[in-house]
């Protein structure tokens, strides 16, 4: 066991930056441009989950105000899709421009909602979300369709395709990187040419509000972009049966994902679905180690752990694991717990009450099915006792038959196990019904290669960890879902190809 480094003291009052959002949140529904509260005037409170404490409330939507904003998105998508594909990217642009221009104030809302350290918000949330907004913004006038070289039985003709926009989008976006996500869905949606709806979580809602405004401030056309907050069980679930919503794309929970696709049955929406992970992040011995370490820290506790392609998985090969297991214990017990607003934080607290029971279940089930914990595992006290912290975990003597190596845990616990050659690993990595993400730490070049395409995960990291871009795709295997977010895959997935014959004869 190590020291855990003391506590960061908690930070209460909200920066002067965000107080005029938090003082209109309760108007968090926006249709056609206007916002407003919801139709039956229902609200839900959004805590500090360093605190305990109340930011503000936002609109409870319901089915009704769903179906307005549906309507209000399908007034406006045939007049957005017939925009000039260059005037819709420079609104785009313009957008990311606002983004940087108000990254203090996105980054302070998504700290306070989140409870993530400001450093993550700004340099890592915020940083690319106008990234990836700038990405797509350039793929307005780059959606083509081609020409086809047919051989018709009866005279000539010319084919040729068109990519066109699909129609209304239901975004669904999670709380742990809700700023993030969101415009991962949002950008190549818009730019395609759809027109949104987006739901986001009801834990954290106060970033989609304001990003909601400064789209409508870089000149978004009104219904182009609404926003409904609520819960899921009605407003998603709302979104999700709705019969003018040509797409949904979704990030959460793999049971979730499950639910959505058996209630799109009935109107066959397309669905992207970028689901949960337990994550494999392997350290061979011929590694650096101090590298392997910092990135299995940056692998699981980013975020508080609360990241769907978290490396809750480390493998360690037993001629090392002995070294790696201690100087993450001490890496791990020096990280410095607070709110994000503290300038010392490291790490922050977990999203709400009922997640940090939920991971507290998880290190109980590890201690119980014999799993040594190495460090944390407890909560810190004293004025800490109304915030969700929980010290940054690990565990080693990890089997894979264990609850903490088999199940999503979705906070800051580490699972070490140890493997004693290659074919092992690579079979045990890929022995899990998830498939989003995967690391691996070598200096073997044929090695890498020959693992990287050995295991069955959307991504995989070589040397690294957390790496993302909005050039590349990101999505998952089996469990983990399907259809890409980012890249042009994730732009062409908000398309339909039509095939176009011309009689020539």
């Amino acid at each position: 066991m190590t020291t855990e480094a003391p506590p960061v003291p908690v930070r209460r009052e909200p920066p002067q930056v965000v107080r005029p959002l938090l003082g209109r949140a309760g108007n968090s529904i926006v249709v056609g441009g206007i916002a407003g509260p919801a139709a039956d005037g229902s609200d839900i409170p959004t805590i500090d989950p360093a605190t305990g404490e109340v930011l503000a409330r936002i609109a409870a939507g319901s089915c009704f105000d769903v179906e307005r904003a549906v309507a209000s998105a399908s007034r406006a998508f045939p007049s957005w899709r017939s925009l000039k594909p260059a005037a819709r990217g420079r609104i785009l642009a313009d957008l990311a421009d606002l983004i940087e221009r108000n990254a203090e104030e996105l980054a302070v809302l998504e700290t306070l909602d989140n409870g993530k350290p400001l450093t993550e918000s700004q340099y890592l949330d915020v940083a690319m979300v106008a990234e990836v907004w700038r990405y797509f913004a350039g793929w307005c006038t780059k959606v083509a369709g081609e020409t086809l070289p047919v051989s018709p039985p009866v005279g000539e003709s010319f084919v040729y395709t068109r990519r066109e926009p699909l129609g209304v989008i239901g975004a669904i976006v999670p709380w742990n990187f809700p700023l993030l996500i969101g415009s991962w869905k949002l950008a190549p949606a818009l730019a395609a040419g759809n027109t949104v709806v987006l739901k986001p979580s009801e834990l954290t809602s106060l970033s989609a509000l304001r990003l909601v405004e400064l789209a409508l401030e870089a000149g978004l056309p009104p219904g182009v972009l609404n926003l409904v907050t609520g819960y899921g069980t009605e407003a998603g679930q709302a979104l999700i049966d709705h019969p003018g919503v040509a797409k949904v794309s979704f990030t959460g929970s793999t049971a979730t994902g499950r639910r959505i696709v058996t209630a799109s049955a009935a109107s066959l929406k397309k669905l992207t679905l970028e689901l949960g992970g337990k994550s494999a992040n392997i350290v061979f011995p011929d590694a650096d180690l101090a590298a392997a370490a910092q990135g299995a820290l940056t692998g699981i506790f980013l975020n508080q752990g609360q990241v769907c392609c978290a490396g809750s998985r480390l493998f360690v090969h037993r001629d090392v694991a002995d070294d790696l297991i201690a100087e993450l214990s001490v890496a791990a017990g020096a990280i410095q717990l607070g709110h994000g607003l503290a300038d010392d934080t490291d790490m922050g607290p977990l999203i709400s009450a009922a997640q940090l029971e939920r991971v507290q279940g998880y290190v109980t089930s590890g201690v119980e099915q014999g799993a040594d914990l190495v460090c944390g595992g407890d909560r810190p006290g004293g004025e800490f006792a109304d915030g969700f912290f929980l010290r940054p975990t690990v565990f080693s003597n990890v089997g894979d038959h264990m609850t903490i190596a088999r199940e999503e845990i979705f906070g800051p616990v580490l699972s070490v196990l140890t493997f004693t050659d290659e074919d092992e690993v690579v079979r045990r990595a890929n022995r899990s019904e998830y498939g989003l993400a995967a690391g691996l730490w070598t200096n073997d070049v044929k090695r890498a290669h020959r693992v990287a395409h050995a295991l069955e995960a959307g991504t995989v990291w070589v040397n690294m960890y957390n790496m993302l871009d909005p050039v590349a795709p990101f999505g998952g295997y089996k469990a983990s879902g399907y259809g890409r977010d980012l890249g042009a895959e994730s732009l062409l997935g908000y398309t339909q190809t039509k095939a176009v014959w011309i009689g020539l004869d």
